[in-house]
């Protein structure tokens, strides 16, 4: 069956407008205040605030929540490696990671001049 590519292009985007529906829908499903709590023990290496203590350390205030599910889910499974994230996600849950990463997409970062 030949798809004219207008309807063609109209599925793909319906699809990505699924897609994007079912993100939001998890993100709403996270609990920031969970997040922060769960943050404590992630907060020797990326800060309270989620600014780095570390510098071999990423700053996770205001990194986009899908990222960080993603690369937390990646360390989980062994797609990523690094020894200390590795042991640091090994006992988290599904819902851990996306409060998680929510609480941590929610820390409003503030640039301004320096003095």
């Amino acid at each position: 069956m030949k798809v004219s590519r207008p309807v063609f292009q109209g599925l793909a985007l319906a699809a990505l407008a699924l897609g994007a529906l079912g993100t939001a829908a998890s993100a709403a499903a996270a609990d920031v205040a969970a997040g922060r709590a769960k943050s404590v023990q992630c907060a020797v290496c990326h800060g309270p605030q989620g600014i780095a203590t570390l510098p071999e350390a990423p700053n996770l205030a205001g990194q986009n929540e899908i990222y960080l599910v993603k690369a937390l889910n990646d360390f989980k499974s062994g797609v990523r490696t690094n020894e200390m994230m590795t042991m640091m996600v090994a006992n988290l849950s599904e819902a851990d990671i996306e409060n998680l990463a929510a609480y941590y997409q929610s820390i409003e970062i503030v640039v301004k001049e320096p003095d």
